[in-house]
């Protein structure tokens, strides 16, 4: 049959990213405490097209994704983008994959057991054999307002607030070391499941330790340097405010 995406196309643009968006599939990523864990993924793939070129083979992205679907992680990572590049005879390759990662956690007081989900993002970039990979967390805490602690006569304002990071670095590390880093970075932290003990404890905590967007933005970082691993990161902080119509956010980043 006639290939048409092999056609030469006369308006001689090149195109810079051209692929499927949006692709829901099943993959498994690495998991400390288990050795693996499948998890339903959102996947972008891409690759650049040459001006000559009328189109790309779509389908061959998901004959890709479909042989490495038991192997993705920080490991393989460019491995996958150097074979995508190949398939699909291109310059350049790029892949995002957001997954939901499930670690479960014991309630601080209680004991009681519960999986906690974090959403996890992989982002790469093969450039003629240049790469470059991002891995990132999304990670819920609880933030106390220090004004508010200072100026009320009993209470403060609290809220659950997302802190987003994301990192380059030089040798493998666990996904759970991160997010336990920028949970130990707030106010407290978010659990799926506490008894009224457990509620005790975290709301005083909490309130012993008031932050502001801008504190738990600059103690991730803070950690964050000290590991030289770490070449590059970025740090967004939002905390959806209880008492606002708004929320409150900050940023850091690595120049």
């Amino acid at each position: 049959m006639i290939d048409i995406q092999n056609l030469k196309d006369e308006r001689n643009i090149n195109i810079k990213k051209v692929g499927v968006k949006g692709l829901k599939y099943p993959i498994v990523v690495l998991d400390r405490a288990h050795g693996t864990q499948p998890v339903n993924a959102t996947i972008n793939m891409y690759v650049s097209l040459l001006h000559d070129f009328k189109g790309t083979h779509m389908s061959r992205f998901v004959e890709v994704l479909n042989d490495i679907r038991e192997q993705v992680n920080i490991r393989t990572f460019h491995s996958i983008l150097e074979k995508i590049r190949t398939k699909l005879h291109a310059e350049s390759a790029h892949i995002e994959i957001e997954f939901p990662y499930f670690i479960e956690k014991t309630a601080p007081r209680s004991g009681a057991k519960s999986l906690m989900e974090y959403r996890c993002r992989f982002l790469g970039t093969n450039d003629n054999g240049k790469m470059d990979f991002v891995v990132g967390m999304v990670v819920p805490v609880t933030t106390v307002c220090p004004c508010s602690r200072e100026i009320s006569r009993v209470g403060a304002h609290n809220q659950r607030s997302i802190v987003t990071v994301k990192v380059r670095f030089r040798k493998f590390f666990w996904i759970e070391d991160v997010i336990r880093l920028i949970e130990d970075s707030a106010s407290g932290e978010v659990y799926s499941l506490l008894k009224r003990i457990d509620e005790k404890y975290v709301t005083e905590k909490g309130y012993e330790n008031p932050m502001f967007v801008e504190d738990v933005v600059r103690k991730v970082a803070e950690r964050i340097s000290r590991d030289a691993n770490f070449t590059w990161y970025r740090v967004e902080a939002e905390n959806f405010e209880s008492i606002h119509n708004h929320s409150a956010y900050a940023c850091v980043e690595k120049e």
